[in-house]
């Protein structure tokens, strides 16, 4: 089983780099004409640097990811860890306690920890890459208030996740995969009906859009298209970057609409009720709901594998543990992985297909030329690539490409 967990790492690796020079092959090819308003010489250039800068940078961090994992997996560091874990909890008299103690020490632990390894990586790509380019604004007291918030909330959220299934395994092992995945759903279900009134104040502000002929010009086209829509509110994104976007949150009555303050800089009045048409797309053809059936439906997959997992010890054993809830759980993933990768390929495929349903909404609803130039500029100012490998597009895009999304708006 060491050989298996190895395997996978350096597979992974692997797959993501062949991938990554796939898709460096196709940086020289010519843009299409579809999108040659948009990206002049100048522009492509300027994309084609940001392209490699990036792609050096993620061979670079990635490598070092997978040379940090494979040293701990074959110098006995995740070993050394858990046994560590298991001396610094022996005041616990309550096994109970003490397996979630000990879970949320291992995890913790291996999190905080690679987060601050990475933590250099993120300065240099803030401040260095994206500044270079024009996308940064985030201040160092910005950055680094960002990266202790994100620390809390992972040690908040880890602990409470423990806290709640660690007392299933422990007491009905056998039904723990079916119990722990109604625990978890609930809690999933939880946190994205309540996302952005929980989690997004913790890091920006979100103020109603104010009246307007912005606020005036997305109701007129609610009351149209008969979405019943009350809450439409402006994110301060532009505190940490240039890129522009929008996005739904919740369902139900929590639903709501955000515009990143950046988007309506950037935006005309009809192009923003265009990426809004496109939004309300989805919901009309119940997108939300059948995310959260697959998301759902998947988790219930993985929890199932995982109690095999942990039923029979194929982790702990192979890495020189005692048999404990927390090593084969973490490991569980890696050996999930192959499996991970597939179910991803299905489900950008049907985002992809969900992406084009609505888009056609936008068109039937005659903003099709308005979404076509909205994504343009969007696409243009982020520097996003206009000629990706088709692989590269089949494993790790959610979206269709914007040529595509483009001859699908105007039915080419």
């Amino acid at each position: 089983m060491f050989y298996v967990l190895l395997t996978i790492i350096l597979l992974d690796f692997v797959i993501g780099r062949v991938l990554s020079i796939l898709n460096s092959t196709y940086d020289k090819k010519p843009v299409p004409e579809e999108i040659k308003d948009i990206y002049t010489d100048e522009k492509r250039m300027r994309q084609r640097e940001f392209n490699h800068v990036n792609r050096s940078f993620s061979w670079i961090s990635d490598s070092f990811d997978t040379l940090i994992i494979v040293l701990m997996l074959t110098l006995g560091g995740y070993a050394l860890l858990d046994r560590f874990t298991h001396e610094w909890t022996e005041f616990i008299t309550n096994p109970i306690a003490r397996d979630i103690a000990m879970s949320i020490i291992f995890f913790l632990f291996l999190s905080v920890a690679l987060s601050l390894l990475h933590l250099p990586f993120g300065i240099y790509r803030t401040f260095n890459i994206m500044a270079k380019f024009g996308f940064n604004r985030t201040t160092p007291r910005t950055f680094a208030l960002d990266h202790l918030k994100g620390t809390g909330l992972n040690i908040l959220i880890t602990s409470v996740i423990f806290a709640a299934i660690v007392p299933i395994y422990d007491t009905i092992p056998d039904c723990f995969w079916l119990v722990a995945w109604a625990v978890m759903s609930g809690f999933s279900l939880f946190m994205s009906y309540f996302y952005s009134q929980l989690i997004v104040p913790v890091f920006n502000k979100q103020t109603p859009l104010p009246e307007g002929e912005l606020r005036t010009a997305i109701e007129q086209f609610s009351v149209k298209t008969q979405f019943n829509l009350k809450d439409i509110y402006v994110m301060d994104s532009s505190r940490r970057s240039t890129i522009a976007n929008a996005y739904f949150t919740g369902f139900g009555k929590r639903k709501r609409i955000v515009l990143y303050d950046t988007l309506i800089q950037q935006l005309t009045t009809d192009e923003i009720v265009a990426v809004l048409a496109h939004e309300i797309g989805h919901y009309r053809h119940h997108h939300t709901i059948i995310s959260i059936c697959t998301s759902l439906a998947t988790s219930l997959l993985t929890f199932f594998l995982m109690g095999l997992t942990l039923k029979h010890n194929l982790c702990a054993g192979a890495i020189g543990c005692v048999a404990s809830f927390h090593v084969n759980m973490y490991f569980f993933y890696t050996l999930y992985d192959p499996i991970d990768t597939i179910i991803s390929l299905g489900s950008n495929a049907i985002s992809r297909r969900h992406e084009y349903q609505a888009d056609a909404f936008t068109r039937e609803n005659g903003y099709a030329e308005q979404q076509i130039s909205a994504l343009k500029k969007l696409s243009a100012n982020s520097l996003s690539n206009p000629t990706p490998h088709p692989l590269f597009v089949f494993f790790h895009y959610s979206h269709p490409t914007l040529v595509d999304r483009i001859k699908s708006l105007r039915k080419i």
